[in-house]
Order: C-alpha cells, then structure tokens, then sequence
C-alpha cells in the first residue's frame, strides 16, 4: 500500500473518487457535490483557515488502485479547549482492512503529532457541525443532506484503533402528517398567541439581519456547553449561501419576545432527493439535472439546527414554530418526513423537544476521540 498526501489536480480528483469507489455497490449511498467537499479545504470559501490548517491523503494499494482516504485538521479555537490539545480527522473512506485503516489513521496521527496536538476526534469537520460529522452506527437508511453515510463496518475499524466514543448524537424522524400530541398542540398554540411573542420565516433580502440574529441566539444558547466556541457572523453568512439553491425561507422560522431575538429552527428540504443522480458532479449537464429534479420537488426534510436563548428554554417557543411550520408544510401535500437532526446525547432538552412532537428514533451517529498518550504508556 501507498499513502500520499494530496497536493495536484489529480490528487485532488482521486481524493473525491475514493469515496465513489469504496459505494460504488452500495444503493443507499448519495455522492456529496465534490465543489461541496472541496470548498472545505478551501482558503476562500471556509473562514476556519484563518485560524487553523489541513491536509489530506489518499491511499492506493500495489496496483495503484484507491482504497481509502483521510483529512486531518487543526482548529485552533478549539484545540485547546481540552484536557490535551485535539486535533480532527474527517472524510475518511476505506475498505474492509485494519491493515489500511490503521495506515490512514497513523498517517494523520503522525502529522497532528507533529503540530504540537495529544489525540485526534473524528469523524468530524473542518467546519461547523451541521455537515460532514460523526460516524454512522445505527439507521442505515437514505441519508440527508450533509450527513454522514459510512458501512456498518466502519465503527470496528474506529474500535480497532482505539477511538472511544466521545458523545452520541441522536437523529429522530416525524411524520409531517401525523398530528402532533394534544399536549404540544395545545401548548404551541398558546403561545403563539401570547402578547410581544413574533414569529417571523427568513427573508432572503434581509441574510444580513437574519444572520446577526442567528449569531446572538446561538451563541447563548450553547455558551454553557462544554468546549463551547462561539459562531461567527462570517460563518453564518457562508453557510446561508450554500444552502441558498435549495433554501425554502419558509421552512426557516425565528421567534421575538416584544422584540428580541428569542429562538429559531433552521429546516432545509433535503437535497439528497435532489443530487443523487448526479453524482457528485455539478458541471453544466448536473446543474440542468439539479434544476430538473428540484422542479420536482421532495418528500424530505432536515431540521439542521435548533436553538433557544437560555432565558426563554422554558416559554415553548419551539413548539409554537412547529406549528407554524405545519401551517406552511401541509397544504404543499409535498413532505412526508422531517428529520430531527443531530442532537447530542449530553442535550436533555432538545430531545426532550424531539420526543413532545412525537418523533421516533432515526439514527445514531458517533463523535470518537483517540488519546495518544494510551499507546505511549
């Protein structure tokens, strides 16, 4: 086996080939668009350069054919916010080998080593954590846009190498026609009711003040979490215009208390339906593609990311959103499903959120850590 870091045009298009060799066989599979991959790694397109650094290899056995895949990273706000300095590993693609897990894990060990990091988590992102994140363990299902997809046989070769799981994260899946509990409609529609309690869906013209919404709502929303690292205004704005071709601006609901921003839902229709046949590509023939298949619409959706300001956790902001939603999303007789994704097994009331609405479980996908000091003992 032959490991190489990825450097040219050609190494860069092995790179995004890896993972359509490892699925060539698998059905369920949806090929990430490769611009989508490679504007993580990036400078002009992912602002999280500015305060780290990655790299990548691809793996080819002796006769020259990919087998696998890495990314390693440094986030450097984040780095630091453990025990031990921790690094990231992420796009990982292998097939069913130790031996070639084991060069591809030791590979981008060796370099986060090398940069002054103790241990290394993964699969994760070079990013936020609505894409690209986590290791796929139960609910070996259609995927939705930005999650990750992995071969059952993935987790044992974490598990071979000394990943220890680190936190779940938890996906549930609702019905959009079935009725919510009595309990949460009734609660919802109270306090939609409420006086100095708005309820506003994005506008596309005003990204800007959306945006800055966003920022203060999450950023005390998650200020209590551990290793927490607050968003940036820049971040939100990148991220609004990747989901902009796909983006429904009713499906994304905020909510003011006599003014403030109090709590938002950000739900996208999931582009998976949309970018399946296209494999990966987006050149002219994918963006006619692209166009066809979102005329015709889908029958899914993501709820990418929730938050509440602590203040208000307890006002029912969500469940008054969700009815919103459903005002909206029913009459389209187009959804079947929404998926609830992800939460962190450490968020007690967030899946407490999931379970009033009457979701059942959907997946379950896996942040690990490996600990270097272990081998060094």
């Amino acid at each position: 086996m032959v490991i190489s870091e990825v450097i040219s045009r050609q190494d860069k298009k092995d790179f995004l080939d890896a993972a359509r060799t490892i699925y060539r066989n698998d059905p369920v599979w949806v090929c990430p668009l490769d611009e989508m991959v490679e504007s993580v790694f990036d400078p002009a397109r992912n602002n999280f350069h500015k305060h780290g650094k990655i790299t990548r290899w691809i793996l080819k056995d002796a006769s020259g054919n990919l087998i696998g895949r890495i990314a390693a990273f440094i986030d450097e706000l984040k780095a630091y916010a453990n025990e031990q300095p921790t690094g990231g590993i992420g796009f990982f693609e292998c097939i069913d080998s130790v031996p070639a897990s084991v060069m591809l894990f030791d590979t981008a060990r060796n370099w986060l080593t090398g940069n002054g990091m103790q241990a290394m988590d993964g699969p994760i992102n070079f990013g936020e954590n609505d894409t690209f994140w986590g290791l796929l363990v139960e609910g070996f299902t259609h995927p939705s846009f930005g999650m990750n997809y992995h071969p059952p046989y993935y987790h044992r070769l974490f598990n071979a190498y000394g990943f220890q799981t680190l936190y779940e994260q938890i996906t549930n899946h609702l019905a959009v026609k079935k009725p919510f509990p009595e309990r949460f409609t009734k609660i919802a529609e109270w306090v939609a009711k409420k006086p100095g309690y708005e309820f506003r869906h994005l506008e596309v013209k005003q990204f800007g003040k959306f945006a800055t919404d966003f920022m203060e709502i999450y950023n005390d929303a998650w200020k209590d979490f551990k290793n927490f690292v607050p968003i940036t205004r820049q971040t939100i704005l990148e991220s609004f215009e990747k989901m902009k071709p796909i983006m429904d601006e009713k499906l994304i609901w905020f909510a003011y208390i006599n003014g403030e921003p109090a709590s938002f839902v950000v739900i996208m229709p999931d582009a998976n339906q949309i970018i399946k046949p296209l494999n990966g590509k987006l050149g002219l023939i994918g963006k006619l593609k692209f166009l066809y298949y979102r005329y015709r619409g889908v029958n899914r959706m993501r709820a990418i990311v929730m938050g509440t300001k602590q203040a208000y956790q307890k006002h029912g902001l969500e469940s008054a959103m969700f009815i919103k939603l459903k005002e909206y999303v029913l009459p389209l007789n187009r959804y079947e499903e929404l998926e609830l994704s992800w939460v962190g097994d450490f968020n007690s009331k967030m899946l407490a959120i999931h379970e009033a609405t009457g979701a059942v479980p959907g997946k379950k996908h896996l942040t690990m850590r490996k600990l270097f000091k272990e081998d060094q003992a």
